[in-house]
């Protein structure tokens, strides 16, 4: 390759790393596999390689590729946090070896799996850890100290007085993150890609209380360092934290030879499939320490450490038919299944195909013989069609939903087919679910857990139904007792007092959320108005664009809404929306709220706003009149700040309100 040539590519090489960072370290939201970006990091090391002064200080070869987000305070590393070199291949491991072997006589090795999660530092002084911080670029991270805190295999308190402090990684078991994605899906929300992101993006809620529903986990594998304590070997440090009480790496091997080594990354590579948690390869490293101090380090990577990732392990295997699943959220996805292959140590017979687009482009068949990994080392995926066979036969998406039978739609510029039908079964529990919820009916008491049992025992089988209920139907559950049974009847009954626009964001119709919702009440005032209103009326709403217009229209234009409604007219639920604008002193004024508001939700406060005449928006602009800003405010403030926009407090607004 001639300079020429080699230029543009780093350049390409360069920008591509960079887009692939930030979507991976900071936006925990990969587009490629840890294989294909890997190839990406060697293309480009080598062409710098091969033409030195191509090599920039701020090349993706060079460090790492994260940085401390805003949304954290920033902690500057005492001990730099560094990336490892990758190795792909044997004869990498054996090149290693050799290094090795030329500077360190009777070099030892321990040999650990390489966990699949989220590198952190946590700091203890005094016997008390006080801080937690993320790796970030390596040389400052995010302190998310009250986010560590929540996972119990965190010692809070440890047998040493000195200050200390260790590196671990943050994780998601297996079983941790697939309950998280059904939750997920229950709640109509865009599920966690793999369990690195889960942990990743679980770690940097500003609600701590969310990080530990997430059910994170950490192994401690490394020491940066300590006071009034020495050690001669890694190993010997990892058996020190182990005493300690800290949840240490499972396993980590001393080897002495290469084809020692060798022989401990094919076996944990062998039984990676019964861990309950991601690992995405092995990470060697010099067991004596004075030897990596003599050894040091690269810009980016320590000379005396490297890991091996696993190649994605492939198979063939023939496409025997495409089941349609119905989501919650009314999403029909197509599903593969196949005949049975061993990957990545489980038994694997099905991977989802997302869409008709993913299957047109593939051009995938029944009856194919097809290409199948596992992503993630997690998730099951059809990469390729090997093959088409004799009896291939192509495949087209339903027009009518399998679960219901209703019609099916696609909008314009979305690739997911969804089903209209607002009784459709597969949909039901997470209808009920964003029903019952705070910012809809209200429904205190009438959780997850409760509705499933209820649909599970045959109680209910509608929404409707939940007004039907009666106090023996609850307390005939289980861990529900009649106090409970008659709470949660009362908590139904004072619900159907709700206005109309909490039942109409209830419904849950699509584009339409809560500002929407009492958008539509306002004007009509009734639901018999709605129900008789054109597609022009509600184009005509203020704020209201095509696309929400026409989805409410369609909404309440079905039969099957319709009888719906009748039916919660027969039980009793309000259909009218008050007129709740007490005065209009905030008539023409744009707030922006930002940060915690002690003892008042955003919700309540955009509420007292709109019932002043006020408009709530979500970001600021020069036309903002007031950004009312609580604790931990973020981005919005230090943009009202540039701007000049009036920040007030809560003490402020709770004047103004008066």
């Amino acid at each position: 390759m001639d300079f020429n040539t080699a230029k543009q590519r780093v350049e390409e090489l360069t920008k591509l790393l960079r887009y692939h960072n930030e979507k991976y370290y900071n936006q925990d939201a990969p587009e490629i596999s840890d294989f294909e970006y890997d190839a990406l990091q060697r293309e480009l090391r080598a062409l710098e390689k091969e033409f030195p002064v191509l090599l920039a200080e701020d090349s993706p070869t060079q460090k790492v590729g994260g940085t401390a987000q805003k949304l954290f305070s920033p902690v500057k590393h005492s001990v730099k946090m560094e990336s490892l070199l990758d190795a792909f291949s044997f004869e990498e491991i054996y090149s290693f070896g050799q290094r090795i072997n030329a500077e360190v006589v009777d070099a030892e090795y321990s040999v650990e799996p390489k966990i699949d999660g989220l590198s952190v530092s946590l700091e203890y002084k005094n016997g008390s850890f006080f801080r937690g911080s993320t790796r970030g670029d390596g040389e400052v991270g995010e302190d998310v100290t009250a986010n560590l805190q929540t996972i119990k295999s965190i010692p809070k308190t440890i047998d040493f007085k000195g200050d200390l402090e260790v590196r671990g990684e943050v994780y998601m078991p297996r079983e941790a993150f697939l309950a998280l994605v059904e939750k997920q899906e229950l709640m109509g929300e865009t599920p966690a890609k793999n369990p690195r992101n889960a942990a990743a993006g679980s770690l940097r809620q500003k609600n701590s209380s969310i990080t530990a529903e997430r059910r994170l986990d950490i192994f401690i594998f490394n020491i940066q360092k300590i006071s009034d304590k020495t050690f001669n070997s890694h190993i010997e440090s990892l058996d020190f934290l182990k005493g300690l009480g800290f949840n240490v790496l499972p396993t980590y091997k001393l080897c002495k030879t290469v084809e020692e080594i060798i022989c401990e990354i094919s076996r944990i590579g062998d039984s990676r499939g019964e861990f309950s948690y991601d690992i995405d390869g092995v990470v060697i490293k010099l067991n004596k320490l004075s030897s990596r101090e003599e050894m040091g380090s690269t810009a980016k990577y320590p000379k005396w450490a490297i890991a091996y990732k696993y190649p994605p392990e492939e198979k063939e295997t023939k496409l025997l038919n495409i089941e349609i699943n119905v989501g919650r959220t009314g999403a029909l996805t197509p599903t593969a299944e196949f005949e049975t292959v061993q990957l990545a140590g489980t038994s694997v017979s099905r991977a989802v195909l997302h869409n008709q687009d993913f299957i047109n482009e593939k051009g995938i068949c029944i009856g194919d013989t097809i290409i199948v990994r596992k992503a993630g080392e997690i998730i099951p995926e059809v990469v390729a069609v090997k093959a088409h066979n004799a009896d291939s036969v192509p495949f087209k998406m339903p027009e009518f939903c399998p679960s219901c039978n209703g019609p099916v739609f696609k909008e314009e510029g979305e690739a997911v087919i969804r089903c209209t039908n607002a009784d459709c079964p597969a949909q039901i529990l997470r209808h009920m679910i964003h029903f019952t919820s705070r910012d809809a009916m209200d429904i205190e008491g009438l959780g997850p857990a409760v509705l499933e049992q209820l649909l599970n025992e045959g109680v209910i089988s509608e929404i409707t139904d939940l007004y039907s209920l009666k106090a023996e139907d609850i307390s005939s559950l289980e861990r529900k007792g009649d106090k409970s049974a008659q709470n949660l009847i009362s908590a139904l009954v004072k619900s159907k007092e709700n206005p109309l626009s909490r039942l109409i964001f209830a419904f849950g119709i699509r584009h339409i959320g809560q500002k929407a919702a009492k958008l539509v009440a306002d004007k009509f005032k009734t639901m018999d108005n709605i129900l008789t209103a054109s597609l022009t009326d509600f184009e005509s709403i203020e704020g209201y664009g095509s696309i929400m217009a026409q989805s409410i229209f369609e909404f309440f234009s079905l039969d099957s809404t319709r009888h719906m409604i009748e039916k919660y007219k027969e039980l009793g639920l309000n259909m009218t929306e008050p007129d709740t604008q007490i005065d209009n002193r905030f008539e023409g004024m744009t707030f922006v709220l930002t940060g915690t508001l002690e003892g008042m939700s955003r919700n309540d406060a955009s509420a007292i706003i709109e019932s002043m005449g006020g408009k709530v928006s979500s970001s600021v602009s020069k036309k903002t009149t007031y950004v009312l800003a609580g604790e931990e405010a973020g981005s919005k403030l230090e943009k009202a700040n540039a701007l000049g926009v009036k920040v007030i407090s809560k003490e402020d607004f709770l004047e103004m309100t008066k």
